[in-house]
């Protein structure tokens, strides 16, 4: 059954003006943009964990300097919240200009501290040309963040969408609902777990099971209280409780990350993992990491969907290359080669329907592969709770669960 919780927050979503102001904006002289970021190196501070998207930022790199001689550095990173923390502190020590950091990867709750604390430049988006090719009106959080609305402040450049993974052979029908997934832990002990929070993956599964069970989820909405959190999370710490010695190991420890929880389901020691990319399944198994057998399932509610975007700090050094960088992110090449599991896999930001028969071409032409589910397969994503929401579950789950 659908939880109120998707209508209370797609209708936030829906409400915001952001729409209609950043698609207004001119994108102004952009080859002046493009003069002064001819020959400036941009900083691009990104989260490293997957060999593939690392791949994918050294392609762009190869094409930005051969395209607009702009030089594109990938500081690779664990956790870009070490990166908001380092521009914070550049502030602090008076360093408002020549910053190190010239673009992040980021969303969510980073994103919102960011805006918070006054850290990002001015608006950006609308002086894209290729931001004009974003589905603003049928993917709304291309403009909102965790809620937040990003004011021009960060550039969409993927989709994500919570899946489940399953080897199909062990699990032939897989878990419609968290409370099912339950059941079918304690009947499968040992073959399911999830990444230990604060990873972004444990963290999701986290904010998956707290929208299952909340008793009013359009509390979810609202940036956290602390007479709402206690009422709100007790169902999903009493579904833990029930759940945790089911998983892998007893539940009394946790895969680092995402790439470890799959290295797991690849090496047969569970049955069921997750991901926030529908089609890297496939691009694991035709990288040999997974074997054919696995497949991907959504729950019947619906799953967590999100956008993730770059943005620039208010000091960045090369304001003009990362812009650069930002609009060749949302470029139909750029976004065909992204969607395809043969790179990377990422869901596109881009209306295809309003691109050109030959910027379209390239996307009807990727397979997405064997375990990948047709977009119309993933139902309506659930939108993310407000960001206050994760940072708390972190906490809590850390003083309840860390050590077993």
């Amino acid at each position: 059954m659908r939880r109120p919780i998707v209508a209370g927050l797609m209708a936030l979503l829906t409400a915001l003006p952001a729409a209609a102001t950043e698609r207004d904006g001119e994108t102004g002289d952009w080859q002046a943009v493009l003069d002064e970021a001819a020959g400036q190196t941009v900083y691009w501070n990104a989260w490293a964990g997957d060999a593939g998207i690392n791949d994918y930022i050294a392609w762009v790199g190869e094409e930005l300097a051969e395209r607009h001689d702009v030089t594109l550095v990938h500081v690779k990173v664990a956790d870009i919240a070490e990166t908001v923390a380092r521009v914070l502190a550049e502030r602090t020590a008076g360093r408002d200009a020549d910053g190190s950091v010239d673009l992040m990867w980021l969303n969510g709750e980073n994103f919102a501290a960011m805006k918070r604390e006054g850290l990002l430049g001015a608006p950006f988006t609308q002086h894209l040309p290729n931001f004009a090719l974003v589905d603003i009106a049928g993917k709304p959080t291309t403009l909102v963040d965790f809620t937040v609305p990003t004011d021009g402040l960060e550039s969409p450049w993927g989709m994500a969408q919570f899946v489940f993974m399953h080897d199909r052979e062990r699990v032939a029908e897989p878990p419609a609902s968290m409370e099912a997934l339950a059941d079918w832990a304690v009947a499968n002990p040992g073959r399911f777990t999830y990444p230990q929070p604060p990873d972004f993956i444990g963290s999701t599964f986290l904010k998956q099971a707290l929208i299952a069970f909340a008793p009013d989820p359009a509390a979810l909405a609202r940036p956290v209280a602390e007479d709402t959190f206690g009422p709100a999370t007790a169902p999903l710490w009493d579904y833990l409780d029930r759940l945790h010695p089911a998983l892998w190991r007893g539940g009394r420890s946790f895969p680092a990350s995402g790439p470890e929880l799959r290295r797991l389901l690849g090496d047969g020691e569970i049955d069921i993992a997750l991901s926030f990319q529908p089609a890297e399944a496939s691009r694991m198994i035709a990288d040999g990491q997974l074997p054919p057998t696995i497949g991907t399932f959504v729950l019947d509610g619906g799953t967590i969907g999100n956008t993730h975007f770059v943005a620039i700090p208010y000091n960045a050094t090369a304001r003009a290359g990362a812009m650069v960088v930002a609009n060749f992110l949302l470029s139909p090449e750029a976004q065909a080669r992204k969607l395809d599991p043969a790179y990377w896999g990422d869901f596109t930001v881009l209306d295809l329907d309003g691109l050109s028969d030959a910027d379209r071409a390239p996307f009807d032409a990727i397979d997405l592969g064997p375990a990948t589910l047709a977009p119309g397969d993933l139902g309506t994503p659930l939108p993310e709770p407000h960001p206050s929401w994760m940072t708390e579950l972190e906490a809590a789950w850390l003083a309840r669960y860390a050590g077993g």
